[in-house]
């Protein structure tokens, strides 16, 4: 039996920032302020994950410049990780680097071989100030380097070289996206 209600119920679904818009270009502020707002903004970014089918979410992907992002990702062993990162850093990026598709809510329908590393440790706090660290191998790996290069500036297509970029550039002039 669930003794918590489940994330984005109460939510409402905001409009996503696509590539191009500046707040998805510029390094995020830390959160000072815990309460309420934030416990919102937490619930709105998970609605707004699901609505977009994603497995995780920035919140400069809905237009506010805070370190904060939510997950709802697998990793490859098909366990499910569900939760939140209030100021996060990747404190740790390794193992093997793994060349894999990867997408982004920002850039609709689009996706990219980019290399990233199949394990990843992530600290912060929760919405309550409560200290978290989150640790994921394979794809969750890849969602929780995904989610802290958002907060940091860095859409994955910067992540991405050589001929997919060159791909990847071309899909996302065909869609009408500034590259």
């Amino acid at each position: 039996m669930r003794q918590r209600p489940i994330p984005g119920t109460s939510g409402l679904v905001r409009t996503m920032s696509l590539l191009g818009d500046p707040v998805l270009h510029s390094a995020c502020a830390e959160v000072t302020e815990f309460g309420p707002e934030l416990d919102r903004l937490i619930e709105d970014m998970f609605a707004t994950m699901y609505a977009a089918q994603g497995v995780g979410l920035a919140a400069n992907q809905i237009g506010v410049g805070q370190r904060v992002f939510v997950y709802d990702c697998p990793d490859d062993e098909d366990e499910r990780h569900l939760g939140h990162v209030v100021n996060p850093r990747l404190v740790e990026a390794d193992g093997v680097e793994v060349l894999g598709p990867e997408g982004c809510l920002s850039l609709p329908g689009l996706e990219a071989g980019t290399a990233r590393y199949d394990r990843a440790v992530v600290e912060g706090v929760d919405s309550a100030g409560r200290p978290v660290r989150v640790e994921g191998t394979g794809f969750f790996a890849r969602c929780l380097q995904h989610e802290c290069d958002h907060l940091d500036g860095v859409v994955y297509r910067e992540r991405v070289e050589g001929f997919r970029r060159r791909r990847l550039d071309r899909a996302i002039r065909k869609a009408g996206r500034p590259s």
